[in-house]
């Protein structure tokens, strides 16, 4: 498996598209923090986005994209002394679908949001920046309009399950977004998505994704990459931050919580299709990453 394609389905990743919003001459529109991660896509026209609690604006141009992983308010605006304005009265006075700010229309932008489970912010999004921006000159840019073209079509001709497809195009986008980010921090980040971008790492964690249960050792996982043993050892820790068979039993604990949360198998169906013999080495290792034992941890994932 892919180890990008298994986090996002483990925490459960899913998308839509909101209303659209044009705007003119001199505006500014202020956005509380999101409840997802929210994206925006510029269509038409140029803006600043500016975080809050940020000194510096990102500026955006027609093509661009943006996608913001913490819950923190911000702003777009055309004029940096254009007085804000709340975004929540623009957008429930929205007619056909799209908000109004400003006068005219020489600006244009279509937005949305991703959602996910409990996980994804230690598994996922604590490895993004506040900002994750996409140029419209980026090779990924092409794409997400053209997925943000088909999710709009879907959505107005509501054709048979168009809510269906349009998920899995949401989905598309986030991938594609992710894949720029990736490029562009190859050297300068850590963690398992910095070493998805890592040629020697990648193939490491592929392996380990794909076979999980199997009794891996740094030497099989360097031979599959064509490295050495101390080679492999060394760029993985430097990269993903732990050893080979650290981040292992993390992501043999991960899958076992997925399962406590969301299935009734026994710890020991668990525990095997995991990669542990027995309930009580499964309770050790799970007790020892997560701070409760197995059974503990369901009872407070699911209560009655």
């Amino acid at each position: 498996m892919d180890p990008l394609h298994d986090v996002l389905t483990l925490v459960g990743a899913t998308g839509h598209l909101s209303a659209s919003m044009e705007a003119g001459g001199s505006w500014a529109v202020e956005f509380e923090a999101p409840a997802g991660i929210k994206f925006n896509a510029v269509r038409r026209g140029r803006c600043w986005l500016r975080l809050d609690g940020s000194a510096d604006s990102l500026p955006l141009v027609a093509g661009d994209c943006y996608l913001l992983t913490r819950a923190r308010p911000y702003t777009l605006f055309s004029d940096p002394e254009a007085v804000p304005v709340p975004a929540g009265p623009i957008f429930l006075a929205a007619t056909g679908g799209v908000a109004r700010a400003g006068t005219g229309d020489d600006f244009a932008a279509v937005g949305g949001a991703f959602h996910f489970g409990e996980r994804a912010r230690p598994l996922l999004l604590d490895a993004l920046p506040p900002v994750v921006h996409v140029p419209g000159t980026a090779a990924e840019a092409a794409t997400l309009h053209w997925a943000i073209d088909q999710v709009d079509r879907e959505l107005r001709q509501q054709r048979v399950a168009a809510g269906l497809v349009a998920e899995h195009l949401a989905l598309v986008m986030l991938i594609q977004m992710l894949r720029h980010h990736l490029a562009g921090a190859a050297g300068s980040a850590t963690g398992w998505l910095a070493g998805l971008g890592d040629p020697v790492v990648a193939v490491a964690l592929r392996e380990l994704h794909q076979r999980p249960a199997h009794q891996w050792t740094v030497a099989e996982l360097a031979r599959a990459a064509s490295v050495s043993r101390s080679t492999l050892a060394a760029r993985f820790r430097a990269v993903v931050g732990r050893a080979p068979l650290e981040y292992l039993t993390d992501w043999r604990v991960e899958l076992a919580a997925d399962r406590l949360r969301r299935t009734d198998d026994t710890l020991a169906r668990i525990a095997q299709l995991v990669g542990y013999g027995s309930e009580s080495a499964l309770s050790v290792a799970f007790k020892r990453v997560t701070g409760h034992s197995p059974r503990a941890y369901r009872r407070l994932a699911r209560p009655r």
